[in-house]
């Protein structure tokens, strides 16, 4: 499950309490210089709205939105920045609906015929006049103005904490050895599903067993680049701090959606770097506070492409625990 959500829900919102949760996406496109925005139609309600759906169960939000959007209108996308979530009265009580912006740029919508019988690429405005429900207006708008601001082009880098270790306390052999128990291999399959949402083409890893365990399922699932860094143990983070800051800020030069697995007590290191990549009203976001994440929990930074190095959001998200 979640341990945060996209901050975009206003104090008022989070005072409601949810019974339903769902996720979706609002897929965009540039043609002939101008943005343009894909719309569904619904039959059973008969109306005009964005792809979104209920989260099944053992499932985040970025997942469901992700596996709406591929099961709607047939395209695999990858989550860009978040947008502001709607919430609306439904028979059941309220619901919330999270919604990420995502660029498509070849993949061709096709309705699946049941759930969603017409898709329409049009502009926000003809977009904001057929919009049947008035809330779907709010993360359009948003969507808009990050067009307006260059902040819709973005490339994740996505810090992971590995997933649960069997204890120190009853590990003799070398630290650098422990592996996953049990929980935490069927954890890292969470892990490897979460990372699709977004689809990292690199991941770098401690090359610690319990680091490369954590990431292993997602690199053989996606057939990734995958490469360990020294500087990211525990044992070199302690002793050079500075490589292991060196390593992350390596991740910024590159400038390509990254994925990055290491260990509880680098990540004061890791966040440290990120911060100062970001405002300080969403530096004040990151964890600061032993353990800083939980086993398998991650970060997930949206990087700007036009102004380089400079972070434009920030989520975490818990893969599923059992």
């Amino acid at each position: 499950m979640e341990a945060t959500e996209p901050g975009t829900v206003s104090a008022a919102q989070e005072d409601i309490p949810v019974k339903v949760v769902a996720a979706g996406a609002l897929c965009w496109r540039v043609r002939d210089g101008k943005l343009q925005v894909l719309m569904i139609h619904r039959p059973r309600y008969d109306d005009w709205s964005w792809p979104k759906g209920k989260l099944d169960a053992g499932e985040t939000t970025p997942e469901c939105a992700v596996r709406e959007v591929r099961e709607e209108v047939g395209i695999n996308i990858t989550l860009g920045i978040p947008l502001p979530a709607t919430v609306y009265p439904v028979a059941s009580g309220m619901k919330i609906v999270h919604y990420w912006a995502s660029r498509v740029d070849s993949d061709k919508p096709t309705p699946d015929g049941r759930e969603v019988d017409g898709v329409r690429w049009c502009s926000p405005e003809e977009a904001g006049e057929s919009l049947t429900n008035p809330t779907d207006r709010l993360p359009l708008q948003e969507l808009v103005l990050a067009y307006d601001e260059q902040r819709l082009h973005s490339w994740p880098l996505i810090i992971v904490r590995h997933a649960k270790a069997k204890p120190r306390s009853s590990w003799t052999r070398a630290e650098g050895e422990r592996p996953l128990v049990a929980s935490g291999l069927r954890q890292a399959l969470a892990v490897s599903r979460l990372l699709v949402a977004w689809r990292p083409k690199r991941v770098v890893s401690s090359p610690w067993l319990r680091c490369v365990q954590t990431v292993r399922p997602y690199v053989k699932a996606q057939g990734t680049k995958f490469k360990t860094v020294d500087a990211l143990t525990e044992h070199n983070a302690r002793r050079k701090p500075g490589k292991a800051r060196s390593a992350i800020e390596a991740l910024f030069d590159k400038a390509k959606p990254v994925a990055v697995c290491t260990h509880r007590p680098v990540l004061p290191l890791v966040f440290d770097t990120l911060a100062a990549h970001m405002p300080a009203d969403m530096a004040s976001g990151l964890p600061d506070k032993d353990p800083y994440l939980a086993p398998g929990e991650a970060v997930i930074c949206q990087v700007s492409h036009p102004d380089e190095g400079r972070i434009l959001s920030l989520e975490k998200y818990r893969a599923f625990d059992d």
